[in-house]
């Protein structure tokens, strides 16, 4: 029981941590298939209960190596939940922990690396961290390209902010809430995900030390920085007053009320980065990575 809880524990951590680098979805991070390797979402057809079910029969004694070559389904943080979370498993059960133990320590290992692999190129000499503060590099001709991928990402976290609430709200199915294609459902941690996720995208706009995108506008344009702020206030005090876990409020009115009233206010900071912020940073923003999803 107690591994259970501390296993629990973890995951919650892992999945908040990982909510927070949402909005960061930039060069490494954005590349090689890792984000669906962290995490499989949407899960429109249950792929990962029954692909887990598939594996945990075919190779009973999996490894990280292995695992690598698996589907992306089966790699990361959504498998990782359905184990310790489904209702139909028992991990307190002898039988069913030998059954996914070998699964959940491969995951464990292979998020490890795929970590260390991910820090390593942000870090190294030549890495993500010196090729968005010294230009012209391999990435970037000068310091505007990266600020327009920067505020790229930023639109498409904010975007995908959006569907990870209009998804289970039924924004996509005529109204219908759909409560199983939230995202962290098992575990009743959507809405915690979602706040980790719009604090970060926030601590984007504003920056550490004031260092964020909202430095980069000019003096005249504290209008629209003090319209941001303020989207973004009223979208954590929305969020803040929504009593989880995300299924109830789903089952009454009241909760999808409230659920519109903050979905319509992560509609606004989306618009404003979109619009306002990219015409007065001079960027032009092309299409979203969720364009088509």
């Amino acid at each position: 029981k107690a591994d259970l809880a501390t296993a629990r524990a973890d995951f919650l951590k892992a999945q908040k941590t990982w909510a927070e680098l949402q909005p960061l979805l930039i060069g490494p991070l954005a590349e090689g298939n890792r984000a669906w390797q962290i995490q499989f979402w949407p899960d429109k057809k249950n792929l990962v209960g029954r692909q887990v079910e598939q594996l945990v029969t075919a190779q009973p004694q999996i490894t990280a190596q292995e695992l690598s070559k698996a589907s992306v389904v089966v790699q990361g943080l959504s498998a990782y939940e359905y184990i310790l979370f489904d209702a139909d498993i028992d991990m307190a059960n002898a039988e069913q922990k030998a059954r996914y133990c070998p699964l959940l320590m491969a995951i464990g290992e292979r998020q490890k690396l795929l970590a260390e692999e991910i820090l390593n190129s942000w870090n190294s000499t030549d890495g993500m961290l010196a090729q968005l503060s010294k230009f012209p590099n391999q990435r970037y001709a000068d310091s505007h390209e990266a600020i327009a991928e920067l505020l790229r990402v930023q639109v498409t976290a904010l975007d995908s902010l959006k569907k990870k609430l209009g998804t289970p709200l039924g924004r996509q199915s005529k109204g219908q809430p759909q409560p199983f294609q939230a995202d962290a459902w098992r575990s009743k941690s959507s809405l915690s995900s979602l706040e980790a996720s719009l604090i970060s995208a926030e601590t984007v706009w504003t920056g550490v030390d004031n260092k964020g995108l909202r430095s980069l506008l000019p003096a005249e344009q504290k209008p629209l920085a003090d319209k941001i702020d303020a989207a973004y206030a009223n979208s954590r005090k929305l969020l803040s007053e929504l009593k989880p876990p995300l299924a109830d409020l789903l089952a009454t009115d009241a909760g999808r009320q409230q659920l519109n009233a903050f979905y319509d206010s992560l509609n606004a900071v989306h618009r404003l980065h979109e619009g306002e912020l990219a015409k007065a940073l001079g960027i032009q923003l092309g299409f979203n990575a969720n364009d088509g999803d």
